[in-house]
């Protein structure tokens, strides 16, 4: 039995006005209309149809990262583990949350408490009301006159709301429009979302189609009383959105208590969990999130160990290019090499090979034949770039030290960062904050690590340029040194992403550190300390 109080399963179905069953529901006058007859066949799977059993996905959640607090925005306080496999692709979805309950039932406020509770990383928020159909004119007066029905489910963008979470669930970036409730109307600026562990999706009409509840891992429906529930919309409509008392109590009226009747109240029977009293009820806030945590600690990845055993004994790929060992970049790599070198010349040495490194890298771009003319008015068959623009990635700390190279051969390059760090628990990469410019996805991406042994930030890194739908053969990493080990990894998991480095050396140690190495470049450039054992990509994946 549930304690007084809690969340209330809903394992039988309750009988109701839905597809499937004989019994018809009590008609109000909006019922009859043909839309709702239609909006009712298409929105309620039959109760009698048998439900797969859902494929649980991974996630890792073992660390207890600092608590997580989202309001409008999703605010990155810890690392996103590994979110793919040793071969670059899925290995686990988000675990998404349907919240849905009656307008002003505080389906918000629940799902702030739950994220809060949660206590995990990468957490994102999606509400149903960005989500509203772009009105046309005579909607548009109609909506200003409070005569538009917008708790009808053909007011929602049913089509935009599933690709945008199948996108979301699959580790990719979203674009998610801002909606202006007191013009009725879609923002011209749209709200960028990426990456989760988990997802929780809010909105009235958040059971209200088939397709939609499939992407659903876990459905709570919060039960407010209407009385409650109609004082609340008052108080928000009126001094958030700038409505009037008649106008709200008009709407309400009309539309809403209407809706919530025939379209939200009857998908309680789908709900997994119905919530009492809402907010109020914390017993059954604390039981979800038990039940969530269960979830999500069956979900383990482990890709830096698989990485060390996949891909090796195995020819360099033809995608890597290595900077020809002429005496000078051999001078170079034996002086930054040296223990004894001095930090001023560790840096001196490392900005020439820099330097290099990148001329080399812009070699493999895409060039046209251009035809120009020379002051003495001759023409000149040369070779311009044929892309978009060059945009510039580090790899935090030590993947910014390459930054000024690039700027000095591209003009008005422009930089994006992603810091990863690792877990000390787990010793797996984690993702912590990323800064990418707009329309990333049409340029050429040089992702800059001055060293790479496992590949398993490079790894990190490549994926989220590829979620962020940046083409795989638009992506060149470059690094001053990397291990064979690194290689393999990286070229089997994206095959068409070009590698370019000075020097590749052919062992890794059993700390995962290059072999002979170069030591810790971010503390030896940056003149901190480190553990005399510390090295490599150890720089790319801790602070």
């Amino acid at each position: 039995r549930a304690a007084p109080g809690a969340a209330v399963p809903c394992p039988v179905p309750i009988p109701g006005p839905l597809a499937g069953q004989t019994k018809s529901p009590e008609p109000c006058a909006s019922a009859r209309s043909n839309s709702s007859a239609r909006s009712l066949e298409r929105l309620y799977p039959a109760v009698g149809s048998a439900k797969p059993p859902r494929k649980r996905t991974t996630s890792q959640c073992k660390s207890e990262p600092p608590l997580l607090r989202t309001s409008k925005r999703t605010i990155y306080t810890a690392g996103r583990p590994p979110w793919y496999n040793e071969h670059g692709t899925q290995s686990k979805e988000a675990f998404v949350i349907g919240l849905g309950g009656g307008s002003a039932s505080g389906k918000t406020t629940v799902a702030t408490m739950i994220i809060e509770a949660l206590d995990v990383p990468w957490v994102v928020l999606l509400s149903m009301d960005s989500f509203y159909k772009v009105l046309t004119k005579q909607q548009q007066e109609q909506a200003a006159s409070n005569d538009f029905n917008f708790d009808h489910p053909d007011a929602f963008d049913f089509d935009l709301i599933i690709a945008t979470l199948k996108k979301l669930k699959q580790g990719k970036s979203v674009k998610i429009p801002i909606y202006d409730f007191t013009t009725h109307s879609r923002k011209k600026e749209w709200k960028t979302l990426y990456g989760a562990n988990v997802i929780i999706f809010e909105g009235i009409m958040a059971f209200a189609d088939k397709e939609l509840l499939k992407l659903l891992d876990l459905k709570i429906f919060v039960d407010t009383d209407s009385d409650i529930r109609l004082v609340r919309r008052l108080r928000r409509d009126i001094s958030e959105r700038g409505r009037d008392i008649e106008g709200v109590i008009k709407q309400y009226n009309k539309f809403v208590k209407p809706a919530f009747d025939q379209y939200i109240q009857p998908t309680m029977r789908l709900a997994d969990i119905v919530v009492p009293r809402g907010s109020g009820n914390r017993v059954a806030i604390e039981l979800i999130v038990q039940h969530v945590h269960s979830q999500l600690e069956e979900r383990e990845l482990s890709v830096r160990a698989a990485l060390a055993s996949a891909h090796q004994c195995h020819p360099l790929p033809q995608t890597l290019s290595v900077l020809k060992s002429t005496p000078q970049v051999r001078g170079m790599h034996t002086i930054i090499r040296n223990k004894e070198t001095s930090r001023d010349e560790f840096i001196f040495y490392s900005k020439r090979l820099m330097r290099l490194l990148i001329e080399h890298a812009l070699s493999f771009l895409p060039f046209q034949s251009c035809t120009v003319q020379t002051p003495q008015g001759q023409d000149y068959e040369g070779r311009t770039y044929s892309g978009k623009q060059i945009t510039g990635v580090s790899i935090l700390r030590a993947g910014e030290t390459m930054e000024p190279a690039l700027r000095a051969v591209c003009k008005d390059v422009r930089i994006g960062t992603i810091l990863i760090q690792t877990n000390c628990n787990t010793g797996e990469p984690e993702l912590h904050y990323l800064r990418l410019p707009k329309d990333i996805s049409e340029d050429h991406v040089i992702l800059m690590d001055c060293t790479v042994s496992t590949g398993a930030a490079a790894m990190m890194a490549v994926r989220v340029l590829l979620d962020h739908d940046v083409p795989e053969d638009k992506i060149f990493l470059l690094s001053l040194l990397m291990a064979e080990m690194g290689v393999h990894s990286v070229a089997y998991a994206f095959p068409r992403v070009k590698i370019i480095t000075t020097a590749v050396d052919k062992k890794v140690n059993d700390l995962f550190r290059i072999i002979p190495g170069i030591g810790n470049f971010g503390d030896r450039y940056f003149g901190t300390d480190a553990p005399p054992d510390w090295s490599d990509e150890e720089d790319a994946l801790s602070t």
